[in-house]
């Protein structure tokens, strides 16, 4: 799926997807911002996002995808008052990685399903074997697949999801495998931001759920108790998992996104 822009008024929000997924996963929550008066944009970032076709060869540098979120975020500051930034799963890491170079340029900050760990209770125990195959040529062959719950507590749209992911090389949830060169950058780049979490200084609002089956709560918690923001807010959910944009808390995700940025720019709508 292509880059997503929701215009709107004259403060921005950056929202960034997760690792070889697309813009699709964070429709709903930039749909609501983009009611309550917020330009909305969602890129597609090439060697980071999922392309139907591409190899895994393909899969760029973390230092690749964090120069092109800034550019993103350069763009729509020459446009607008302000910029928040936001992301999904890896996509949170990598707002993470351009708060903690951008400082107060950041407006807000929305952090879902934050993943600094990989350790939720579907991860697989074999899952640590991926060590090996990261600097041998077996590294372009194996992927991991998707599996059973697809990071979603609902469970009609989570036998949708398993439709889709047999037939298909990809779903609103993201690539039906993931490789392991884009999975390596992903976790050099969770180094890197573990380091600079107290670099963060924008306002921040962590939404993470309780059952979250490939971040545990973990995540949530080392973050907040972190960053270097002053304002820090916590919203811990009850009836989703890893896929809280789409799952069965998507409208209190976008409900207190909605308020937090709001708040933070002192509107009311």
């Amino acid at each position: 799926m292509d880059a997503t822009t929701l215009k709107g008024g004259e403060h921005a929000v950056l929202l960034l997807h997760g690792l070889q997924s697309s813009p699709a996963e964070l429709q709903p929550l930039a749909k609501r911002l983009n009611q309550a008066g917020y330009t909305v944009h969602v890129p597609h970032i090439r060697g980071y996002g999922f392309m139907h076709g591409d190899p895994p060869r393909s899969v760029t540098h973390w230092q690749d995808w964090h120069a092109k979120a800034m550019a993103e975020f350069r763009a729509l500051q020459q446009q607008h008052s302000t910029v928040a930034v936001g992301g999904l799963c890896i996509g949170a890491t990598l707002s993470l990685s351009i708060a903690s170079e951008l400082g107060d340029e950041v407006s807000a900050l929305v952090l879902l399903a934050s993943t600094l760990w990989y350790d939720g209770w579907s991860i697989p125990w074999y899952r640590f074997l991926r060590y090996a195959g990261y600097y041998t040529p077996f590294r372009y062959i194996y992927s991991y697949r998707e599996r059973e719950p697809f990071g979603l507590k609902n469970e009609q749209l989570r036998k949708w999801i398993a439709r889709e992911m047999s037939h298909k090389d990809s779903s609103i949830v993201g690539a039906s495998k993931l490789n392991l060169p884009a999975i390596q950058e992903a976790e050099r780049m969770i180094r890197a931001v573990k380091r600079t979490l107290p670099d963060v200084i924008a306002p921040a609002i962590i939404i993470h759920a309780e059952e979250d089956d490939v971040a545990s709560p973990r995540n949530a918690r080392h973050i907040a108790a972190h960053l270097g923001s002053k304002r820090i807010e916590n919203v811990m959910l009850h009836n989703s998992y890893h896929m809280i944009t789409v799952d069965n808390d998507r409208e209190q995700v976008a409900k207190e996104t909605v308020r937090f940025f709001n708040d933070v720019h002192q509107l009311s709508r």
